[in-house]
């Protein structure tokens, strides 16, 4: 330290008697010196004190005075500078756990689209943020059925894809797609009761569709009700199915509905992030996303989810507050 003093006051001194910017740029060099030594920011204050009262023998005490306070200060600064350098250390590690965990979500959910001749699916799920707290599943047994479930876990981040984990866990396990969707329920209903958290419950919509009679049978458990467009009657209806959220009571028994699809009719499932119009109220949630299936009926079904997306995040702001599911299947 005593090395560092004495080109401190060398470095000064010739600065005070010069004033020039080559002097400056010496000494701002060798403070990037000192902090590759590990002088701390109140080691450098000292330093300056003990130099200058080498170089004036008249310096007034209150001056010095002056220099022990931001000493003291800069103590308390320099612990402050750990504490936030730490903080960021620890925010950027939490944020690459993210990315990662992310990216393995994606991998673990990821779904495949049906094509089958006879209908039109389109899908669109977009997260608020990194981690979805929705899930589509398609089975597809390429002969007389497809099935479709829309998952939305009452959470964000971790919790809720480790939730969704299981969802997928138990859809994989019944493999076929002719299962009745209320007896899928009542199976995910058991497994998720007995593996998550007591504060997490789960709304799924689950719909097979008969690719022989064109017979769409539904099942709901707490999710926002899907639209079905009936387009001999150019009517919408509500695919209403009162069941319990999946996780909350073990024993829950869950009904399910037939209707008969013809060509033009469509069936728009969502989650509740595609209907929250909470800074909307004057607004029918519901209705626009009516009115804005009917004027795009024309398009194929994916064109159509992504036209209701742009229309509804316009009419937000650009400021959609939860995750975006949206399945249409046109006949």
């Amino acid at each position: 330290m005593e090395q560092i003093r004495k080109q401190y006051k060398k470095i000064l001194s010739d600065y005070i008697g010069n004033q020039s910017e080559s002097d400056l740029y010496i000494g701002q060099n060798f403070i990037k010196r000192m902090i590759q030594k590990n002088v701390t920011p109140e080691e450098v204050i000292s330093i300056h004190k003990q130099v200058l009262e080498e170089i004036y023998d008249d310096i007034p005490q209150t001056v010095l005075h002056g220099y022990d306070f931001l000493i003291e200060v800069m103590v308390h600064f320099g612990l402050k500078v750990q504490e936030h350098q730490a903080l960021l250390a620890k925010q950027e590690e939490l944020r690459i756990e993210m990315d990662i965990a992310t990216k393995i979500q994606n991998l673990l959910l990821e779904t495949e689209i049906p094509n089958p001749p006879s209908i039109d699916i389109g899908m669109l799920s977009i997260p608020l943020r990194k981690m979805n707290g929705d899930y589509v599943h398609f089975m597809h047994d390429k002969g007389r059925y497809l099935s479709a479930a829309v998952t939305d876990v009452v959470g964000k981040g971790v919790p809720a894809a480790l939730c969704m984990s299981m969802v997928k866990y138990g859809l994989d396990t019944l493999e076929y797609a002719n299962s009745n969707p209320s007896y899928v329920l009542e199976v995910l209903n058991r497994i998720i009761e007995k593996s998550i958290d007591d504060s997490m419950f789960v709304s799924l919509c689950y719909l097979r569709y008969n690719l022989k009679t064109d017979v769409l049978t539904w099942s709901s458990a707490g999710h926002e009700p899907s639209l079905y467009y009936n387009a001999e009657k150019e009517e919408f209806y509500d695919l209403e199915s009162k069941g319990l959220l999946l996780g909350i009571l073990p024993e829950t028994k869950y009904t399910q509905q037939d209707i008969q699809l013809r060509d033009g009719d469509l069936v728009i499932v969502m989650t509740d992030g595609v209907t929250d119009f909470r800074n909307k109220e004057e607004f029918d949630s519901r209705e626009i996303i009516k009115e804005l299936a009917l004027a795009n009926r024309h398009l194929t079904a994916q064109e159509m989810c992504e036209t209701i997306h742009k229309a509804l995040q316009k009419l937000h702001d650009f400021k959609l507050e939860d995750d975006f599911t949206l399945v249409i299947i046109k006949k």
